[in-house]
C-alpha cells in the first residue's frame, strides 16, 4: 500500500480514530432519521454521510441523486463496478481533509449526520439468500460428530460449494432481538417418529458467517465465469444464521434444513466493499484434488479478515469471545459459490445474498469452531463461560455478537461494525 495512500487515510476531516469507518472503508448501507423516509448511505468515522443529499448537492455526481434516495441499495449495486469505482472516488475526494468542497459546505450538516442520529435497516431487497457449507474444517467437525472421522466430509463436498436455499424474508439487520423459535423435536430419550413433539426449540445455536451481496448478476439460461465472477460482488457483511439444532436434527434427511434454519438470519448493517477489501486480498487454500474447470480459478485469493464471536450472558454485561476465525480460510472461494450458483443457468439478481456456511478453522484450544455444535460436542460437554457459568447452548436473554475487520502491517483498518441479536422467550 502506498504512502500516499496511507497519508489520505489518515488525512480524513472526520475523526476516524478507533472507528471501523476509515476513508479506506466507505462501506454502503441504508438509514433514516427520525421523521425521515429510508435513504441509502456511507459511513465515515462516527457519521452517516447521505448519498442522495451529497448528490443533490453536487459533491458526488448527481445522476445519482435519485438512485440513493431509494429505500435499498439495489438499483446502484446492479450498475456494474465502473459505477462504484465514480462513487467511491468522489467519497474519498470530499471526506479527505484537503478538500473543503464539504467541509465549507451551506448543506453539510444535513449530509454528514452523526450515527447515534440514525436506524439501520435491511441494505438491500433481498430476492433470494442461499447459505453455502464452505469451511473444511467446520464440514469435517460437524462430519466427525455423526459419521466419524473417517467419513467426514461427504463425497461431494470437496468435489463442489454444497449449498442449500434459505429464507430471505427472516432475514434482518443487526439489532433485531428475536423469539426463541418452536418446531417438531424427537426428544433425546426417544427412537421412535412417531414420538415427535412440538415445543420450543431447546438447542439453538449460532453460526458465525459472512454474507455476499450480489452486484448485476446474470440473466436466466446464462452462467457466470468463475474468472468474472468479482464483477459481480459488491461486497460482504458479517452474518449468523441461527440454528435450531433440535428441529434440524429430525428434519434434514432427505432435503436438508428447513424450519431449524428459517426464522432468522442476522446480517451487519453496513456492506464492506470489494474495493475496500482489495488491499487485504490473500492466498486461498489450496484444493486437493483439483475442482473441474468452470470451478478452476485463474487467479485463487480470497480476504483476510479477521473474525470473532461473543456472548453476553443472560443477566450480566460482560461479553465472553467463544471464537476467533477468518474468512480467508474457507475452501470455498465466494466467486466459486457464485459461479456455481450459476451454473446451471440460475438467474442471479442484485441485491441477492450468499451466506458462506459457518467458517471454522484451526485456531488453538477449541478456538476456531465458530458453532456452539462443534464447541461442546452436540451438548456432551459444557463451555465455560467464567464466574461460573456455562453454556452447552443458547438460553434466553443471551446475546451474541459477531465482528470482523482487516488490519495491515503498518496499521491501517477497515471493519464491519456488529452483527448482534438476543434470544427472546418463545411465544405462547
Amino acid at each position: 500500500m502506498s504512502g500516499e495512500k496511507r497519508s489520505r487515510v489518515e488525512m480524513s476531516f472526520v475523526d476516524t480514530a478507533g472507528s471501523d469507518f476509515t476513508l479506506q472503508n466507505l462501506p454502503y448501507g441504508v438509514f433514516s432519521t427520525q421523521g425521515g423516509s429510508k435513504r441509502c448511505g456511507s459511513a465515515i468515522g462516527s457519521y452517516v454521510v447521505d448519498l442522495a443529499a451529497a448528490a443533490t448537492a453536487g459533491l458526488i455526481p448527481n445522476t445519482y441523486a435519485a438512485v440513493f434516495s431509494q429505500e435499498t441499495l439495489n438499483e446502484f449495486m446492479g450498475m456494474g463496478s465502473a459505477a462504484w469505482d465514480e462513487v467511491r472516488s468522489a467519497l474519498t475526494k470530499i471526506l479527505s481533509a484537503d478538500c473543503d468542497d464539504l467541509q465549507n459546505n451551506a448543506q453539510k450538516d444535513s449530509i454528514l449526520i452523526p450515527m447515534a442520529d440514525t436506524e439501520m435497516h435491511l441494505p438491500a431487497r433481498i430476492g433470494d439468500y442461499t447459505d453455502f457449507y464452505a469451511s473444511k474444517e467446520h464440514a469435517f467437525n460437524i462430519g466427525c460428530l455423526f459419521r466419524g472421522k473417517d467419513n467426514a466430509l461427504q463425497p461431494n463436498w470437496k468435489r463442489l460449494p454444497v449449498g442449500y436455499h434459505g429464507r430471505a424474508s427472516s432475514v434482518v439487520v443487526s439489532g433485531y432481538d428475536f423469539p426463541r423459535p418452536k418446531g417438531q423435536v424427537l426428544p433425546r430419550d426417544k427412537t421412535a417418529a412417531e414420538d415427535t413433539v412440538y415445543r420450543q426449540s431447546m438447542v439453538l445455536d449460532y453460526e458465525l458467517e459472512m454474507g455476499i451481496f450480489v452486484g448485476p448478476g446474470n440473466k436466466m439460461g446464462e452462467s457466470i465465469d468463475v474468472n468474472n465472477a468479482s464483477d459481480n460482488i459488491f461486497g460482504l457483511v458479517l452474518l449468523n444464521d441461527w440454528s435450531a439444532r433440535d428441529v434440524q436434527k429430525f428434519e434434514y434427511v432427505p432435503l436438508g434444513p428447513f424450519n431449524g434454519k428459517n426464522f432468522c438470519t442476522t446480517i451487519s448493517p453496513w456492506i464492506v466493499t470489494s474495493a475496500a477489501l482489495k488491499p487485504f486480498t490473500t492466498e486461498a487454500p489450496v484444493q486437493d484434488p483439483p475442482v473441474l474447470d468452470y470451478l478452476t480459478e485463474n487467479n485463487r485469493t480470497s480476504y483476510d479478515i479477521k473474525l470473532s464471536i461473543g456472548i453476553t450472558l443472560n443477566g450480566t454485561t460482560k461479553e465472553v469471545v467463544t471464537c476467533k476465525s477468518n474468512y480467508s480460510k474457507l475452501y470455498w472461494t465466494a466467486e466459486q459459490m457464485l459461479a456455481h450458483h450459476s451454473s446451471t443457468g440460475c438467474p442471479m439478481n442484485p441485491g441477492d445474498l450468499l451466506g458462506t456456511g459457518t467458517i471454522s478453522t484451526e485456531e488453538g484450544e477449541d478456538m476456531g469452531m465458530a458453532s456452539l455444535l462443534e464447541r461442546t460436542s452436540a451438548g456432551k460437554k459444557e463451555l465455560d463461560m467464567g464466574d461460573g457459568n456455562v453454556r452447552k447452548f443458547l438460553q434466553d436473554g443471551d446475546r451474541v455478537s459477531i465482528r470482523g475487520f482487516c488490519e495491515s502491517s503498518n496499521g491501517e483498518r477497515i471493519g464491519f461494525g456488529e452483527c448482534t441479536g438476543c434470544v427472546l422467550p418463545a411465544l405462547k
